[in-house]
Order: structure tokens, then C-alpha cells, then sequence
């Protein structure tokens, strides 16, 4: 996962490392401050400052250079180099349960093309996870709607195009027919009903092969954007605030469509990977 901005250390759950292009190192800069009393005496307050840093190491970028005998490789290119890395799915099945106990170890790849493949693709995966929520929705996905609200409507009846936006709870289609071992509620995720006004159909199958932490992309936003309340708390969790909050009645739906794609769209750039090989 990428972020444009300084996380909390919690954000993907307790103890999450982020692995920066920069970090910033707090500095104590005294500067004379001048007391304008009868006396005139000069006190001296203390003014904190953050000075941003390189967190990739002059070592490696050195070692990159030579390496690929190339001085115009920069930082951020094995940074980026590093996000592409981390979506090989040789690095990750060779190593997975290496990556479940421990910090990940990336090496330098040999040949220089696949280094410039790893980090140009990684820039590009980068931007689409960084801007998901500006990913038209794929162009085989229908949407169906008992009626359609058109934009200017929306303007015009905001309360009526929100109710008719609003989620409870998503939920795949079901189809006996598909009942197998592994699919045991026979879910057909081809089609999953929104609402009662909506339903989205033709879903690519292959974008559930985009999985976070055990589970699709897709899957996570089914999960998360429901009405819920927690037992203990008796506090309820309902997404439909946060559209109300941003003033986009579709924005669930939006953001949805975006994931759709998305997960699509990733699987197609890391098919673009070098394929690495691990001696055993």
C-alpha cells in the first residue's frame, strides 16, 4: 500500500511500518529574540524545525549507478524500483512466508532493462493506487437502475438523490448452479446488488485476483461500506454520512466502480513485470 501523505503507524492495522522516500528529522534552530523593556535584555527562544531527508541511502544509490553503469538514476527511481518489486508474484510466493515474520529484503535485479521495467512500472502503479478515486469505471461493467438520475436532478433534490444512492449492506447475486467446494453460497461476483435501485453486472472475474491482506479489493469495500453496529459499543457506522459529507450522493457507487477497475488495471501492470528467478 502507498500513501501521498505521513500516516498514522495504525492505518493498515497495529504495528504497520512505512518505508518513506522521505522522513523528516526535527532540528532545535535558536534564533535572538530582542526583550524591547527599559532593560533591553536579549532573551533567546527556541524554535522547532523539521528538515526533510533522503530515506534512500546514498549507499544504494551509488551501488544502483555502478551497477547499471548509469549516473542518471535518481532516488526516487528505486523507490518507485521498490514499489514494482513488491508486486512481483515471484518475490511474493518464493518468499511468503518470509514476508509474514519479517521485513522484506530487495535485492538488485542483474540486467539494467528490468530494473527500469520494475521502477517505471512501480511509478505507474503508484499513481493509479495514489488517484483511485479518479478511475473511470470499466467499460464492460453495466450499471442498472430501476430510474435514472440525471446530474442536474441530483442538484436539484439532494435529499431524494441520496436516499436513492444510499447503501445498507452490498451483496452478491447467488446462484445454486455455482455451488462448488470453494464457493459453498454458490455467490455468482459477476453481479452485485447495491441497492434496491441499483445493480452492477458484468463484473470481470479476474478483478478479485486483486487481493489486500488476504482478501479483493473489491471485497474490502462490500465489507466496509455497510450499516453497521458494533455490539459493545452500541455506535453505528454508516457510509452513507461520509457522502453526505462530501456532498456526493453516488460517491459509494463511484468509488465502487473505481475499485473495479483498479484491481484490473493493477493485474494488467504486473503481468508488464520482469519475471524473476530465486535460486532454491
Amino acid at each position: 500500500m502507498i500513501s501521498n501523505k505521513i500516516v498514522d503507524l495504525n492505518f493498515k492495522g497495529a504495528g504497520a511500518q512505512c518505508f518513506p522516500l522521505y522522513y523528516y528529522e526535527k532540528s532545535e534552530e535558536k534564533s535572538p529574540i530582542f526583550n524591547l523593556d527599559e532593560t533591553f535584555d536579549r532573551e533567546i527562544k527556541t524554535k522547532n524545525q523539521y528538515t526533510r531527508k533522503d530515506a534512500i541511502s546514498d549507499f544504494i544509490l551509488q551501488k544502483a549507478r555502478s551497477q547499471y553503469n548509469h549516473q542518471g538514476i535518481i532516488k526516487e527511481d528505486i523507490f518507485y524500483y521498490v514499489y514494482g518489486f513488491l508486486h512481483s508474484p515471484e518475490y511474493r510466493e518464493t518468499f511468503a512466508n518470509d514476508l509474514k515474520k519479517s521485513l522484506p529484503r530487495i535485492p538488485l535485479v542483474e540486467n539494467k532493462d528490468d530494473f527500469w521495467s520494475f521502477s517505471k512500472i512501480g511509478r505507474k502503479l503508484a499513481d493509479l493506487h495514489l488517484n483511485y478515486e479518479s478511475i473511470t469505471p470499466h467499460p464492460e461493467v453495466i450499471i442498472s437502475e430501476t430510474e435514472l438520475i440525471k446530474p442536474n436532478a441530483i442538484k436539484a433534490d439532494q435529499e431524494n438523490a441520496f436516499n436513492f444512492y444510499g447503501v445498507t449492506k452490498l451483496r452478491f447475486k447467488k446462484d445454486k448452479s455455482l455451488k462448488t467446494k470453494q464457493n459453498k453460497q454458490g455467490l455468482d461476483k459477476t453481479t452485485i446488488f447495491y441497492n434496491g435501485n441499483i445493480i452492477i453486472k458484468n463484473i470481470p472475474l479476474k478483478a478479485y485476483d486483486y487481493v489486500i491482506n488476504g482478501k479483493s479489493a473489491i471485497e474490502w469495500v462490500i465489507d466496509r461500506y455497510q450499516v453497521k453496529t458494533d455490539t459493545k459499543s452500541g455506535i453505528t457506522n454508516n457510509p452513507n454520512d461520509w457522502s453526505k459529507e462530501v456532498g456526493n450522493p453516488r460517491y459509494i457507487l463511484d468509488l465502487l466502480l473505481s475499485v473495479i477497475n483498479l484491481s484490473i488495471k493493477t493485474l494488467e501492470l504486473v503481468e508488464e513485470l520482469p519475471k524473476v528467478k530465486f535460486e532454491s
